[in-house]
């Protein structure tokens, strides 16, 4: 038992003092590193990033505030309609999985810090990316193999039926756009990486926008319907009612010297028919201004917290951690070698 523990002791002031002891053993491994590591980092491309915060109305009581009353002086109640929305907010973030989505956001238009190239951001991803100077050397030794086509894709877009190369753009953008939303505030933060600084600043900007446009439209949706339904009935309802109209009137123009009981009463059916036809119209178009203020109730206002600002420095990769890093790690391993057997180890 008592040899046992003598094993297990690891005396660390004579591993430190074998390690200075072989100090000079370490400059060639390290120097070594230094330089791969120092090739590798420098040859990545920069990029920036920047971010926005954007804060949507949440969902309240549908019949408060004045449009609430608006609505009741129509003798409908808002409380009543009141719904909640099928989408959690917190399912935003999930739009960027959705490639309709994210292809939308390829037609941007993005202008590069220079000012020397003003074009889509497909484009932009597809033709004016830096490359490691290896890529080349890659694509030079290995045979290019024509790119996977699936039946379809290349007939008509559709975003869900990708070639090869646009389903790559796809994951390029999907990589430098990302959604994050607070839990406890409902703060919607847009994080965007590119290249360029200015790239950046412009794809915030016009992912704030189209995601406003979405929740927009979303939350909006069932009641633009419904303004839609109504405005068909109420064109409707108009017709017949102007078609009852003219009706009566031509009735009652041409004979009004007529006296007989038969004329009297189908003078009356005209009558009671428009009155019934006004009736519907001035309902429908009741309806029609509840469905119109539904649609305004529904539209969420949004504050923007934070705008996009156009970066200053670099936010990657960490050139001076990544080769200390990899110093450090090479120092590590040479240490750990070089006492493997102070440490009762074999390998």
């Amino acid at each position: 038992m008592a040899e046992k523990k003598e094993i297990e002791v690891i005396n660390i002031r004579e591993i430190a003092k074998k390690i200075r002891a072989n100090k000079k053993s370490f400059y060639l491994p390290l120097g070594i590193v230094f330089v791969l590591s120092c090739i590798y980092i420098f040859s990545l491309p920069r990029f920036y990033a920047t971010d926005a915060k954007l804060a949507p109305e949440t969902e309240g009581s549908m019949s408060g505030g004045t449009l609430g009353s608006i609505a009741s002086s129509f003798g409908i109640d808002l409380g009543d309609m009141q719904t909640s929305d099928a989408i959690n907010p917190l399912l935003y973030p999930d739009l960027m999985e959705d490639n309709a989505f994210v292809m939308n956001l390829s037609s941007i238009e993005v202008e590069t810090m220079e000012r020397d190239l003003k074009t889509n951001y497909f484009e932009y991803l597809k033709k004016h990316q830096k490359k490691p100077w290896w890529t080349g050397i890659i694509n030079a030794i290995l045979p290019s193999s024509k790119p996977k086509t699936i039946p379809g894709a290349e007939s008509e877009f559709n975003p869900y039926i990708l070639s090869e190369k646009d389903n790559n753009i796809i994951k390029k953008i999907q990589g430098n756009i990302s959604l994050s939303v607070d839990k406890k505030t409902g703060v919607i933060t847009i994080n965007v990486k590119d290249q360029d600084p200015r790239v950046c600043k412009i794809l915030a900007d016009s992912v704030t926008v189209r995601l406003r446009d979405f929740i927009t439209h979303y939350r909006t949706n069932k009641a633009r319907a419904d303004v839609e339904y109504y405005t068909q009935l109420v064109d409707s309802a108009q017709k017949e009612y102007k078609t009852a109209y003219q009706l009566y009137g031509r009735a009652s123009d041409s004979n009004l010297n007529v006296v007989s009981e038969s004329y009297k009463q189908k003078l009356y059916d005209l009558e009671n028919n428009m009155n019934l036809k006004y009736q519907s119209y001035s309902m429908l178009m009741t309806q029609l201004q509840a469905a119109r203020t539904k649609v305004q109730e529904r539209t969420p206002a949004f504050t923007l917290l934070k705008g996009a600002s156009i970066p200053l420095r670099p936010a990657g990769p960490k050139r001076v951690i990544f080769v200390l890093g990899m110093m450090f790690l090479a120092f590590f391993v040479k240490a750990f070698w070089m006492v493997r057997k102070d440490l009762h180890l074999t390998f």
